[in-house]
C-alpha cells in the first residue's frame, strides 16, 4: 500500500499532520465515516479543520461524499482512478438497524439513459436494509 503522505500528494493535497491521520483513520476504517465519528476517532481534534480536510479531499478526488439520508453526510475513499463521475459511481448501502454505510464498490450502478440534452452530474444509490452483522 502506498504511503499516505504520496497519497496525498497524487492528489495534489499538501500533507499536513492533520491531513495524514484523517487518511489514516479512512484508510482503517470498513464502512464510510460522518464527521462526528471522525471527530471521535480523533482525539483533540477541531470539528471544523476535520470538516475543511473532508471537504478538501473531496475537492480533489480523494474521497466521495453519500448522503445515505441519515441526516448526517458520510465519506470514503476513492479508489487512484476515480474522477468521481458518474460512470464511477457504485452502490452504497446503509444498514437501518447499525448506521453503518458501505460502499459496494464491485456493485456499479445500473446503465441508465437519460432525455435528450439532459446531462448526468452526480449519480447515487444507496440501499438500506440490514448488514451482515446486523442479519444474524
Amino acid at each position: 500500500m502506498e504511503t499516505a503522505e504520496k497519497i496525498l500528494k497524487f492528489r495534489n493535497i499538501h500533507p499536513t499532520a492533520m491531513r495524514l491521520l484523517v487518511l489514516k483513520k479512512l484508510q482503517q476504517s470498513e464502512h464510510a465515516v460522518s464527521l462526528n465519528e471522525m471527530e471521535s476517532l480523533i482525539e483533540n481534534a477541531d470539528k471544523t479543520t476535520l470538516y475543511r480536510t473532508l471537504k478538501t479531499f473531496e475537492k480533489n478526488k480523494l474521497v466521495h461524499s453519500i448522503d445515505d439520508g441519515s441526516g448526517s453526510m458520510k465519506y470514503a475513499l476513492c479508489d487512484n482512478s476515480c474522477k468521481c463521475l458518474p460512470e464511477n459511481a457504485h452502490i452504497h448501502f446503509h444498514c437501518n438497524n447499525c448506521g453503518l454505510t458501505y460502499c459496494m464498490k464491485e456493485y456499479s450502478l445500473p446503465d441508465f439513459s437519460l432525455p435528450k440534452n439532459f446531462k448526468a452530474q452526480e449519480a447515487s444509490l444507496v440501499i438500506k436494509g440490514l448488514c451482515e452483522n446486523c442479519s444474524r
